[in-house]
């Protein structure tokens, strides 16, 4: 088995000596130093709270390259929880719950692209975003796609070979209507041509 890269950032570091204290005897990972830091698959960042600092040393792990983060934190809630999802956080670990084997855990499923979060937050998170779907993105015709209802429709359309006016037929729109939708589709997605959005749409599940 190969171990997964791992650095560690804190900035206690009393805190992360006893981090990797825990980590380097186990067989699964292997801790580098910082001048190694570039070539770590996993970055763990460990903070009290998930303030400002914290996520710019994420974002800072991000720029080096490292492909996949872990946050162990003091305190965590949901609203921290969707600020470092949008940093592209794989992981997050209670610092009262960092035990060696729920850390290895935790980072060998980031490696290998998997998530994990607390149960409890992600229940709330859950309830987050189901709010916000009803209460914001619903009464705009929106989902979490970005595409609205009508732009999925034209989209398939395009996807099974109809052109222009037989999509505003079959949709009782104006062709112009049709123009318009995908001219929105693919400015707001910064997408290149039909093609590009029919592609976006497939990859991404909605038709």
């Amino acid at each position: 088995m190969s171990r997964v890269s791992v650095y560690l950032q804190a900035n206690d570091p009393i805190c992360r000596a006893g981090l990797a204290s825990q980590l380097r005897p186990r067989p699964e990972v292997l801790v580098l130093d910082e001048e190694e830091s570039a070539r770590a698959e996993v970055g763990v960042v460990v903070s009290d709270t998930v303030d400002a600092e914290a996520l710019r040393s994420m974002r800072a792990l991000r720029c080096l390259g490292i492909p996949r983060l872990v946050v162990v934190a003091g305190r965590i809630d949901e609203a921290d929880l969707v600020n470092v999802m949008e940093v592209g956080v794989a992981g997050v670990v209670r610092r009262a719950e960092a035990t060696a084997d729920r850390l290895v855990s935790v980072i060998t499923s980031a490696a290998v692209g998997e998530g994990a979060v607390p149960p409890d937050l992600l229940g709330r998170l859950l309830t987050q975003v189901g709010r916000l779907q009803r209460q914001v993105l619903g009464p705009r015709g929106l989902a979490f796609s970005g595409l609205a209802d009508r732009e999925i429709e034209v989209l398939r359309l395009v996807a099974e070979g109809l052109d222009t006016a037989e999509i505003a037929r079959k949709l009782a729109y104006s062709e112009r209507t049709i123009k318009n939708v995908l001219h929105d589709v693919t400015s707001r997605l910064q997408l290149r041509n039909r093609a590009h959005a029919v592609a976006y749409a497939l990859r991404n599940g909605l038709i």
